[in-house]
């Protein structure tokens, strides 16, 4: 059994906050909530990247903070993690800017309807026709026509029971 130290839950948290932004990723269809998702995936992986440079009972690699010749955690890491959360803002707020635009031309941030509107101004804009089912017949044959089952059963003689 994995012995539940203060590393093993930091690691447990930094995997399930990855996780968790990855299937909002997926499931989610609200553009909003899909940024969150991205925002929950992102810190996780920021804080794996600072456990990757821990080390139990080490001080900050600052000169002159401790005795000399101690254990330092890696700044490394901590480097790579503060860049990666200056980048990680930045993108953030394009995205936020970017959500707005589409929410005051729009009035939605779903993104089913959206796509579904954005392909109808396309296909109007280029004089096309708006795009359809992907599932087209191979060849362009007609399907053959389904059957009303409501109508076949009234239609079916009825039997009796035991014969």
């Amino acid at each position: 059994m994995i012995p539940l130290t203060l590393e093993t839950v930091s690691y447990a948290g930094a995997v399930g906050l990855v996780v968790i932004g990855g299937l909002g990723l997926v499931i989610c269809n609200h553009l909003f909530r899909m940024l969150l998702a991205l925002v929950m995936a992102e810190s996780g992986a920021n804080l794996l990247l600072v456990l990757t440079g821990f080390r139990g009972g080490a001080i900050a690699p600052i000169i002159g903070y401790g005795p000399a010749g101690a254990p330092m955690v890696d700044p490394l890491p901590q480097v790579l993690v503060l860049t990666a959360i200056v980048i990680g803002v930045g993108v953030q707020a394009l995205a936020v800017a970017v959500l707005v635009r589409v929410y005051r031309t729009y009035g939605i941030l779903d993104m089913r309807e959206l796509r579904r509107r954005m392909e109808g101004e396309i296909a109007v804009a280029a004089g096309i026709a708006a795009p359809g089912s992907a599932q087209v017949p191979l060849g362009q044959r007609p399907l053959p026509p389904v059957p009303d089952y409501e109508l076949v059963r009234r239609s079916a003689p009825v039997r009796e029971r035991g014969a």
